[in-house]
């Protein structure tokens, strides 16, 4: 494993073709909250529109770069809720820079980023049950499974299991 330092930085119109491969990769549709196709258009506009601001968006979508500048995936804070403190963590990277220690550098960061500056008390995420490699990831940061959620993914053809993963920060 690489120990090649990343950074989370927020979103630019520039990162319109990495968010548009992304969101259009089927593969990554049983795991998300969409299973259809984004236009350029309407990515365009949602990058437009977005404030960057978690209070206002209920969300913040980052992007993690390595230490050469490469955009090499997203990270996601979502479902934020600023009464009990608390917000869906969601990380993806993509296809070619796997397995390099980007993903468990960026768990880290988030956390560090909810607790340090949201002041959150407390972060989940909901991993279908056979994506070992993310579940392990998370078991190694301390989440531990809280919930088992029947037929909770829809795939576009099939229901799958998941489960929530959580961690009290503070």
């Amino acid at each position: 494993m690489t120990t090649t330092k990343i950074t989370l930085r927020a979103i630019e119109p520039e990162d319109l073709d990495m968010l548009y491969r992304i969101e259009n990769d089927d593969e990554l549709w049983g795991v998300g909250v969409t299973n259809v196709p984004y236009s350029r258009y309407v990515l365009h506009q949602f990058l437009s529109e977005t404030t960057s601001d978690i209070y206002t968006d209920k969300q913040v979508r980052l992007v993690i770069e390595n230490e050469e500048h490469q955009m090499v995936g997203l990270a996601d804070l979502m479902s934020f809720d600023p009464k009990n403190n608390r917000a869906e963590l969601g990380l993806v990277v993509m296809r070619e820079h796997r397995n390099k220690g980007y993903a468990r550098q960026a768990v880290v960061k988030m956390e560090e980023y909810a607790l340090n500056t949201l002041h959150l008390h407390q972060i989940y995420a909901v991993i279908p049950v056979d994506n070992e490699s993310s579940l392990q990831l998370f078991r190694n940061h301390g989440y531990t499974i809280t919930a088992h959620l029947t037929d909770w993914l829809y795939d576009g053809v099939n229901y799958h299991d998941a489960v929530v993963v959580q961690r009290v920060l503070a």
